[in-house]
């Protein structure tokens, strides 16, 4: 069996061709990856933000010398980020964790507030809603990661600068449920 020049070359650019077409749909199947995990996070971050006017007006019964603790929260759930700018939404979630986590620590001097059947209901929903936005955020990142490989891996990174795709961020946020590791002093 015999190959001439031109059979070499045809087979060639057959088998060029067949790589990137296939390389183009891995791109456009882990976009889209991206996508549906930056879905996530945003219904999550929904939920969440849907649960904070039902625990500001349970707190704002009992702490009422508290407003201020209560209108930061409401401004920040009022104020959400841009859901296409990774990093807005990341440090807008962040500082909104904290203001979650302040009103926690409030209802701590309020043994009242801390018995309320409402109280501890929300107090649950939100906590399973961070651990439901930990694991989107963990999905999220994941398909980042992959995407990310495949923008800088040789020789997939040739197609990536031919149509233009860009590195994405990755999504990362301080939750209420995070804590800092306590230091212990002598």
């Amino acid at each position: 069996m015999e190959f001439s020049f031109g059979g070499i070359v045809l087979i060639v650019l057959i088998v060029v061709a067949v790589w990137f077409i296939v390389t183009y749909n891995r791109f456009i199947q882990r976009k889209n990856g991206v996508r549906e995990a930056w879905s996530g996070i945003d219904v999550q971050l929904k939920r969440r933000h849907n649960l904070i006017p039902n625990v500001v007006e349970t707190v704002k019964g009992y702490a009422t010398h508290e407003q201020s603790t209560l209108n930061t929260l409401t401004e920040l759930r009022a104020g959400a980020a841009d859901s296409r700018d990774v990093a807005k939404v990341a440090a807008h979630e962040s500082i909104l964790s904290r203001a979650l986590g302040n009103i926690f620590a409030v209802a701590e001097n309020y043994p009242d507030l801390k018995a309320n059947a409402t109280f501890l209901d929300l107090q649950q929903k939100l906590s399973e809603t961070e651990e439901q936005v930990q694991l989107a955020r963990r999905y999220y990142n994941g398909t980042v990661r992959d995407w990310n490989i495949m923008v800088e891996s040789f020789p997939s990174n040739l197609i990536a600068s031919i149509f233009r795709f860009r590195l994405a961020e990755f999504f990362e946020i301080e939750l209420a449920t995070e804590r800092a590791v306590p230091q212990v002093k002598f």
